[in-house]
């Protein structure tokens, strides 16, 4: 039997693991149920299993049986755990109810991992090498990935992994079951922008006898997205949002300070090294026309996400090999949002993918996105990706030895 066949039988264990992670979703770099979860699903494997000590982590190594080569490679496959704080409104009958939610799939994730390190487990006589499973906490803005990696995940295995391949699903923008990936850059750096305007507080009825942290405030915000589009090459992007707004306690009140933070999102190092002082300049300058004191504090998050152009290659073909040409598609453009599986591919050749898994009957340009209350995903995706893990891995580490044959 092929990873796909098996895959597809054991698709009603894997609709119930899914769910029961999704009931009962977790965030952060502490997710004790979820990691109880997934280390009772491995239960009984052939796996060699440490769990973190900074986090809820689960990291698992399965020996290959046909490890012939001195010195045998290593593939690592990654899946995220944790959820984000979203009240959930979808309506299905194993909905989270505890404040936060797997707007995001990561349940998806766990459980697809789960399914490829069953399916390798069945297979390992015929594996040329080692796996490493990286079950990772705190993907959603808590640098799980680089606390795995400080913890020694990339080492897990006696040695440094040879490759890594990680995927996400969407809940729209993807028809059901479509893979994507590119070459290069795939995913935009994060970086987090916090501000205080400090002016000084008064009537509303007399603006003039004070200096109003608001007005300043506000005008930075406006100034920010004209420094972007004045300083930045547009076919090199740059995003600033300003997500938090806060200020004041009544109508008629000037206050002493005003606050707001933003998410920064690009593509290049190049930006990366830009943005500090071309924010820098903005803020300040603005402050100084309104007689106001800013202070600012700009926080690099996740760097870009990019991945190694062979092993994108790699990953189509096996994608198409197991589910047909159809079924893979290249990324126009990369995607937006971020990733700390960037840290992994950053440090080793990889390779991230993306899954559409827009329910059934949705149009994916309308259907919600991820990280909204409404957001759904078909679970019909879980069986392809398994197989697709375990494939990824296995076919890599045949790869692996033959170029070492050869």
């Amino acid at each position: 039997m092929t990873f796909l066949e098996d895959a597809t039988a054991m698709q009603g264990d894997l609709v119930e693991l899914r769910k029961r992670l999704h009931h009962h979703p977790e965030i952060g770099l502490e997710l004790p149920r979820t990691q109880e979860a997934v280390l009772s699903a491995l239960e009984g494997l052939p796996l060699e299993i440490t769990t973190g000590t900074r986090t809820t982590s689960v990291t698992a190594v399965l020996r290959g049986g046909r490890r012939e080569a001195a010195d045998p490679k290593t593939v690592l496959i990654r899946g995220d755990m944790d959820a984000l704080p979203v009240d959930e409104e979808t309506g299905l009958d194993f909905a989270a109810t505890n404040g936060a939610m797997h707007a995001c799939g990561h349940d998806l994730h766990t459980t697809s991992l789960v399914g490829a390190a069953k399916l390798l487990s069945q297979h390992r006589d015929t594996l040329k090498g080692d796996v490493v499973f990286m079950f990772q906490p705190g993907e959603e803005g808590f640098d799980g990935a680089g606390v795995m990696i400080e913890e020694g995940v990339l080492d897990a295995a006696g040695k440094r992994v040879d490759a890594a391949f990680g995927m996400h699903v969407f809940s729209s923008q993807l028809p059901s079951g479509l893979f994507t990936s590119k070459a290069g850059t795939v995913m935009s750096a994060s970086h987090g922008l916090f501000v205080t305007v400090r002016g000084a507080g008064g009537h509303g009825s007399a603006p003039h006898r004070a200096k109003d942290p608001i007005v300043a405030a506000a005008a930075m915000v406006t100034a920010l997205q004209t420094m972007v589009t004045r300083t930045f090459d547009i076919f090199d992007p740059v995003v600033i949002t300003v997500g938090k707004f806060s200020g004041g306690t009544k109508r008629n009140v000037i206050p002493d300070t005003a606050t707001f933070e933003a998410t920064v999102r690009c593509y290049s190092e190049v930006n990366e090294d830009l943005l500090a002082s071309s924010i820098q300049r903005t803020l300040e300058g603005v402050a100084a026309s309104h007689g106001v004191d800013v202070e600012y504090r700009f926080k690099p998050e996740y760097p870009t996400t990019v991945n190694t152009a062979a092993e994108v290659d790699f990953g189509a073909d096996v994608v198409r090999n197991a589910l047909g040409e159809e079924r893979y598609q290249e990324m126009p453009h990369p995607v937006s949002g971020s990733e700390d599986f960037s840290r992994v591919i950053a440090a080793v050749p990889g390779a991230f993918l993306g899954i559409g898994a827009t329910p059934p009957g949705l149009d994916p340009d309308a259907a919600p996105m991820n990280h909204s209350p409404r957001a759904d995903f078909d679970p019909a995706v879980l069986s392809d990706a398994a197989a697709i893990y375990a494939g990824l891995a296995s076919r890599r580490l045949d790869v692996f030895a033959e170029e070492v044959a050869s």
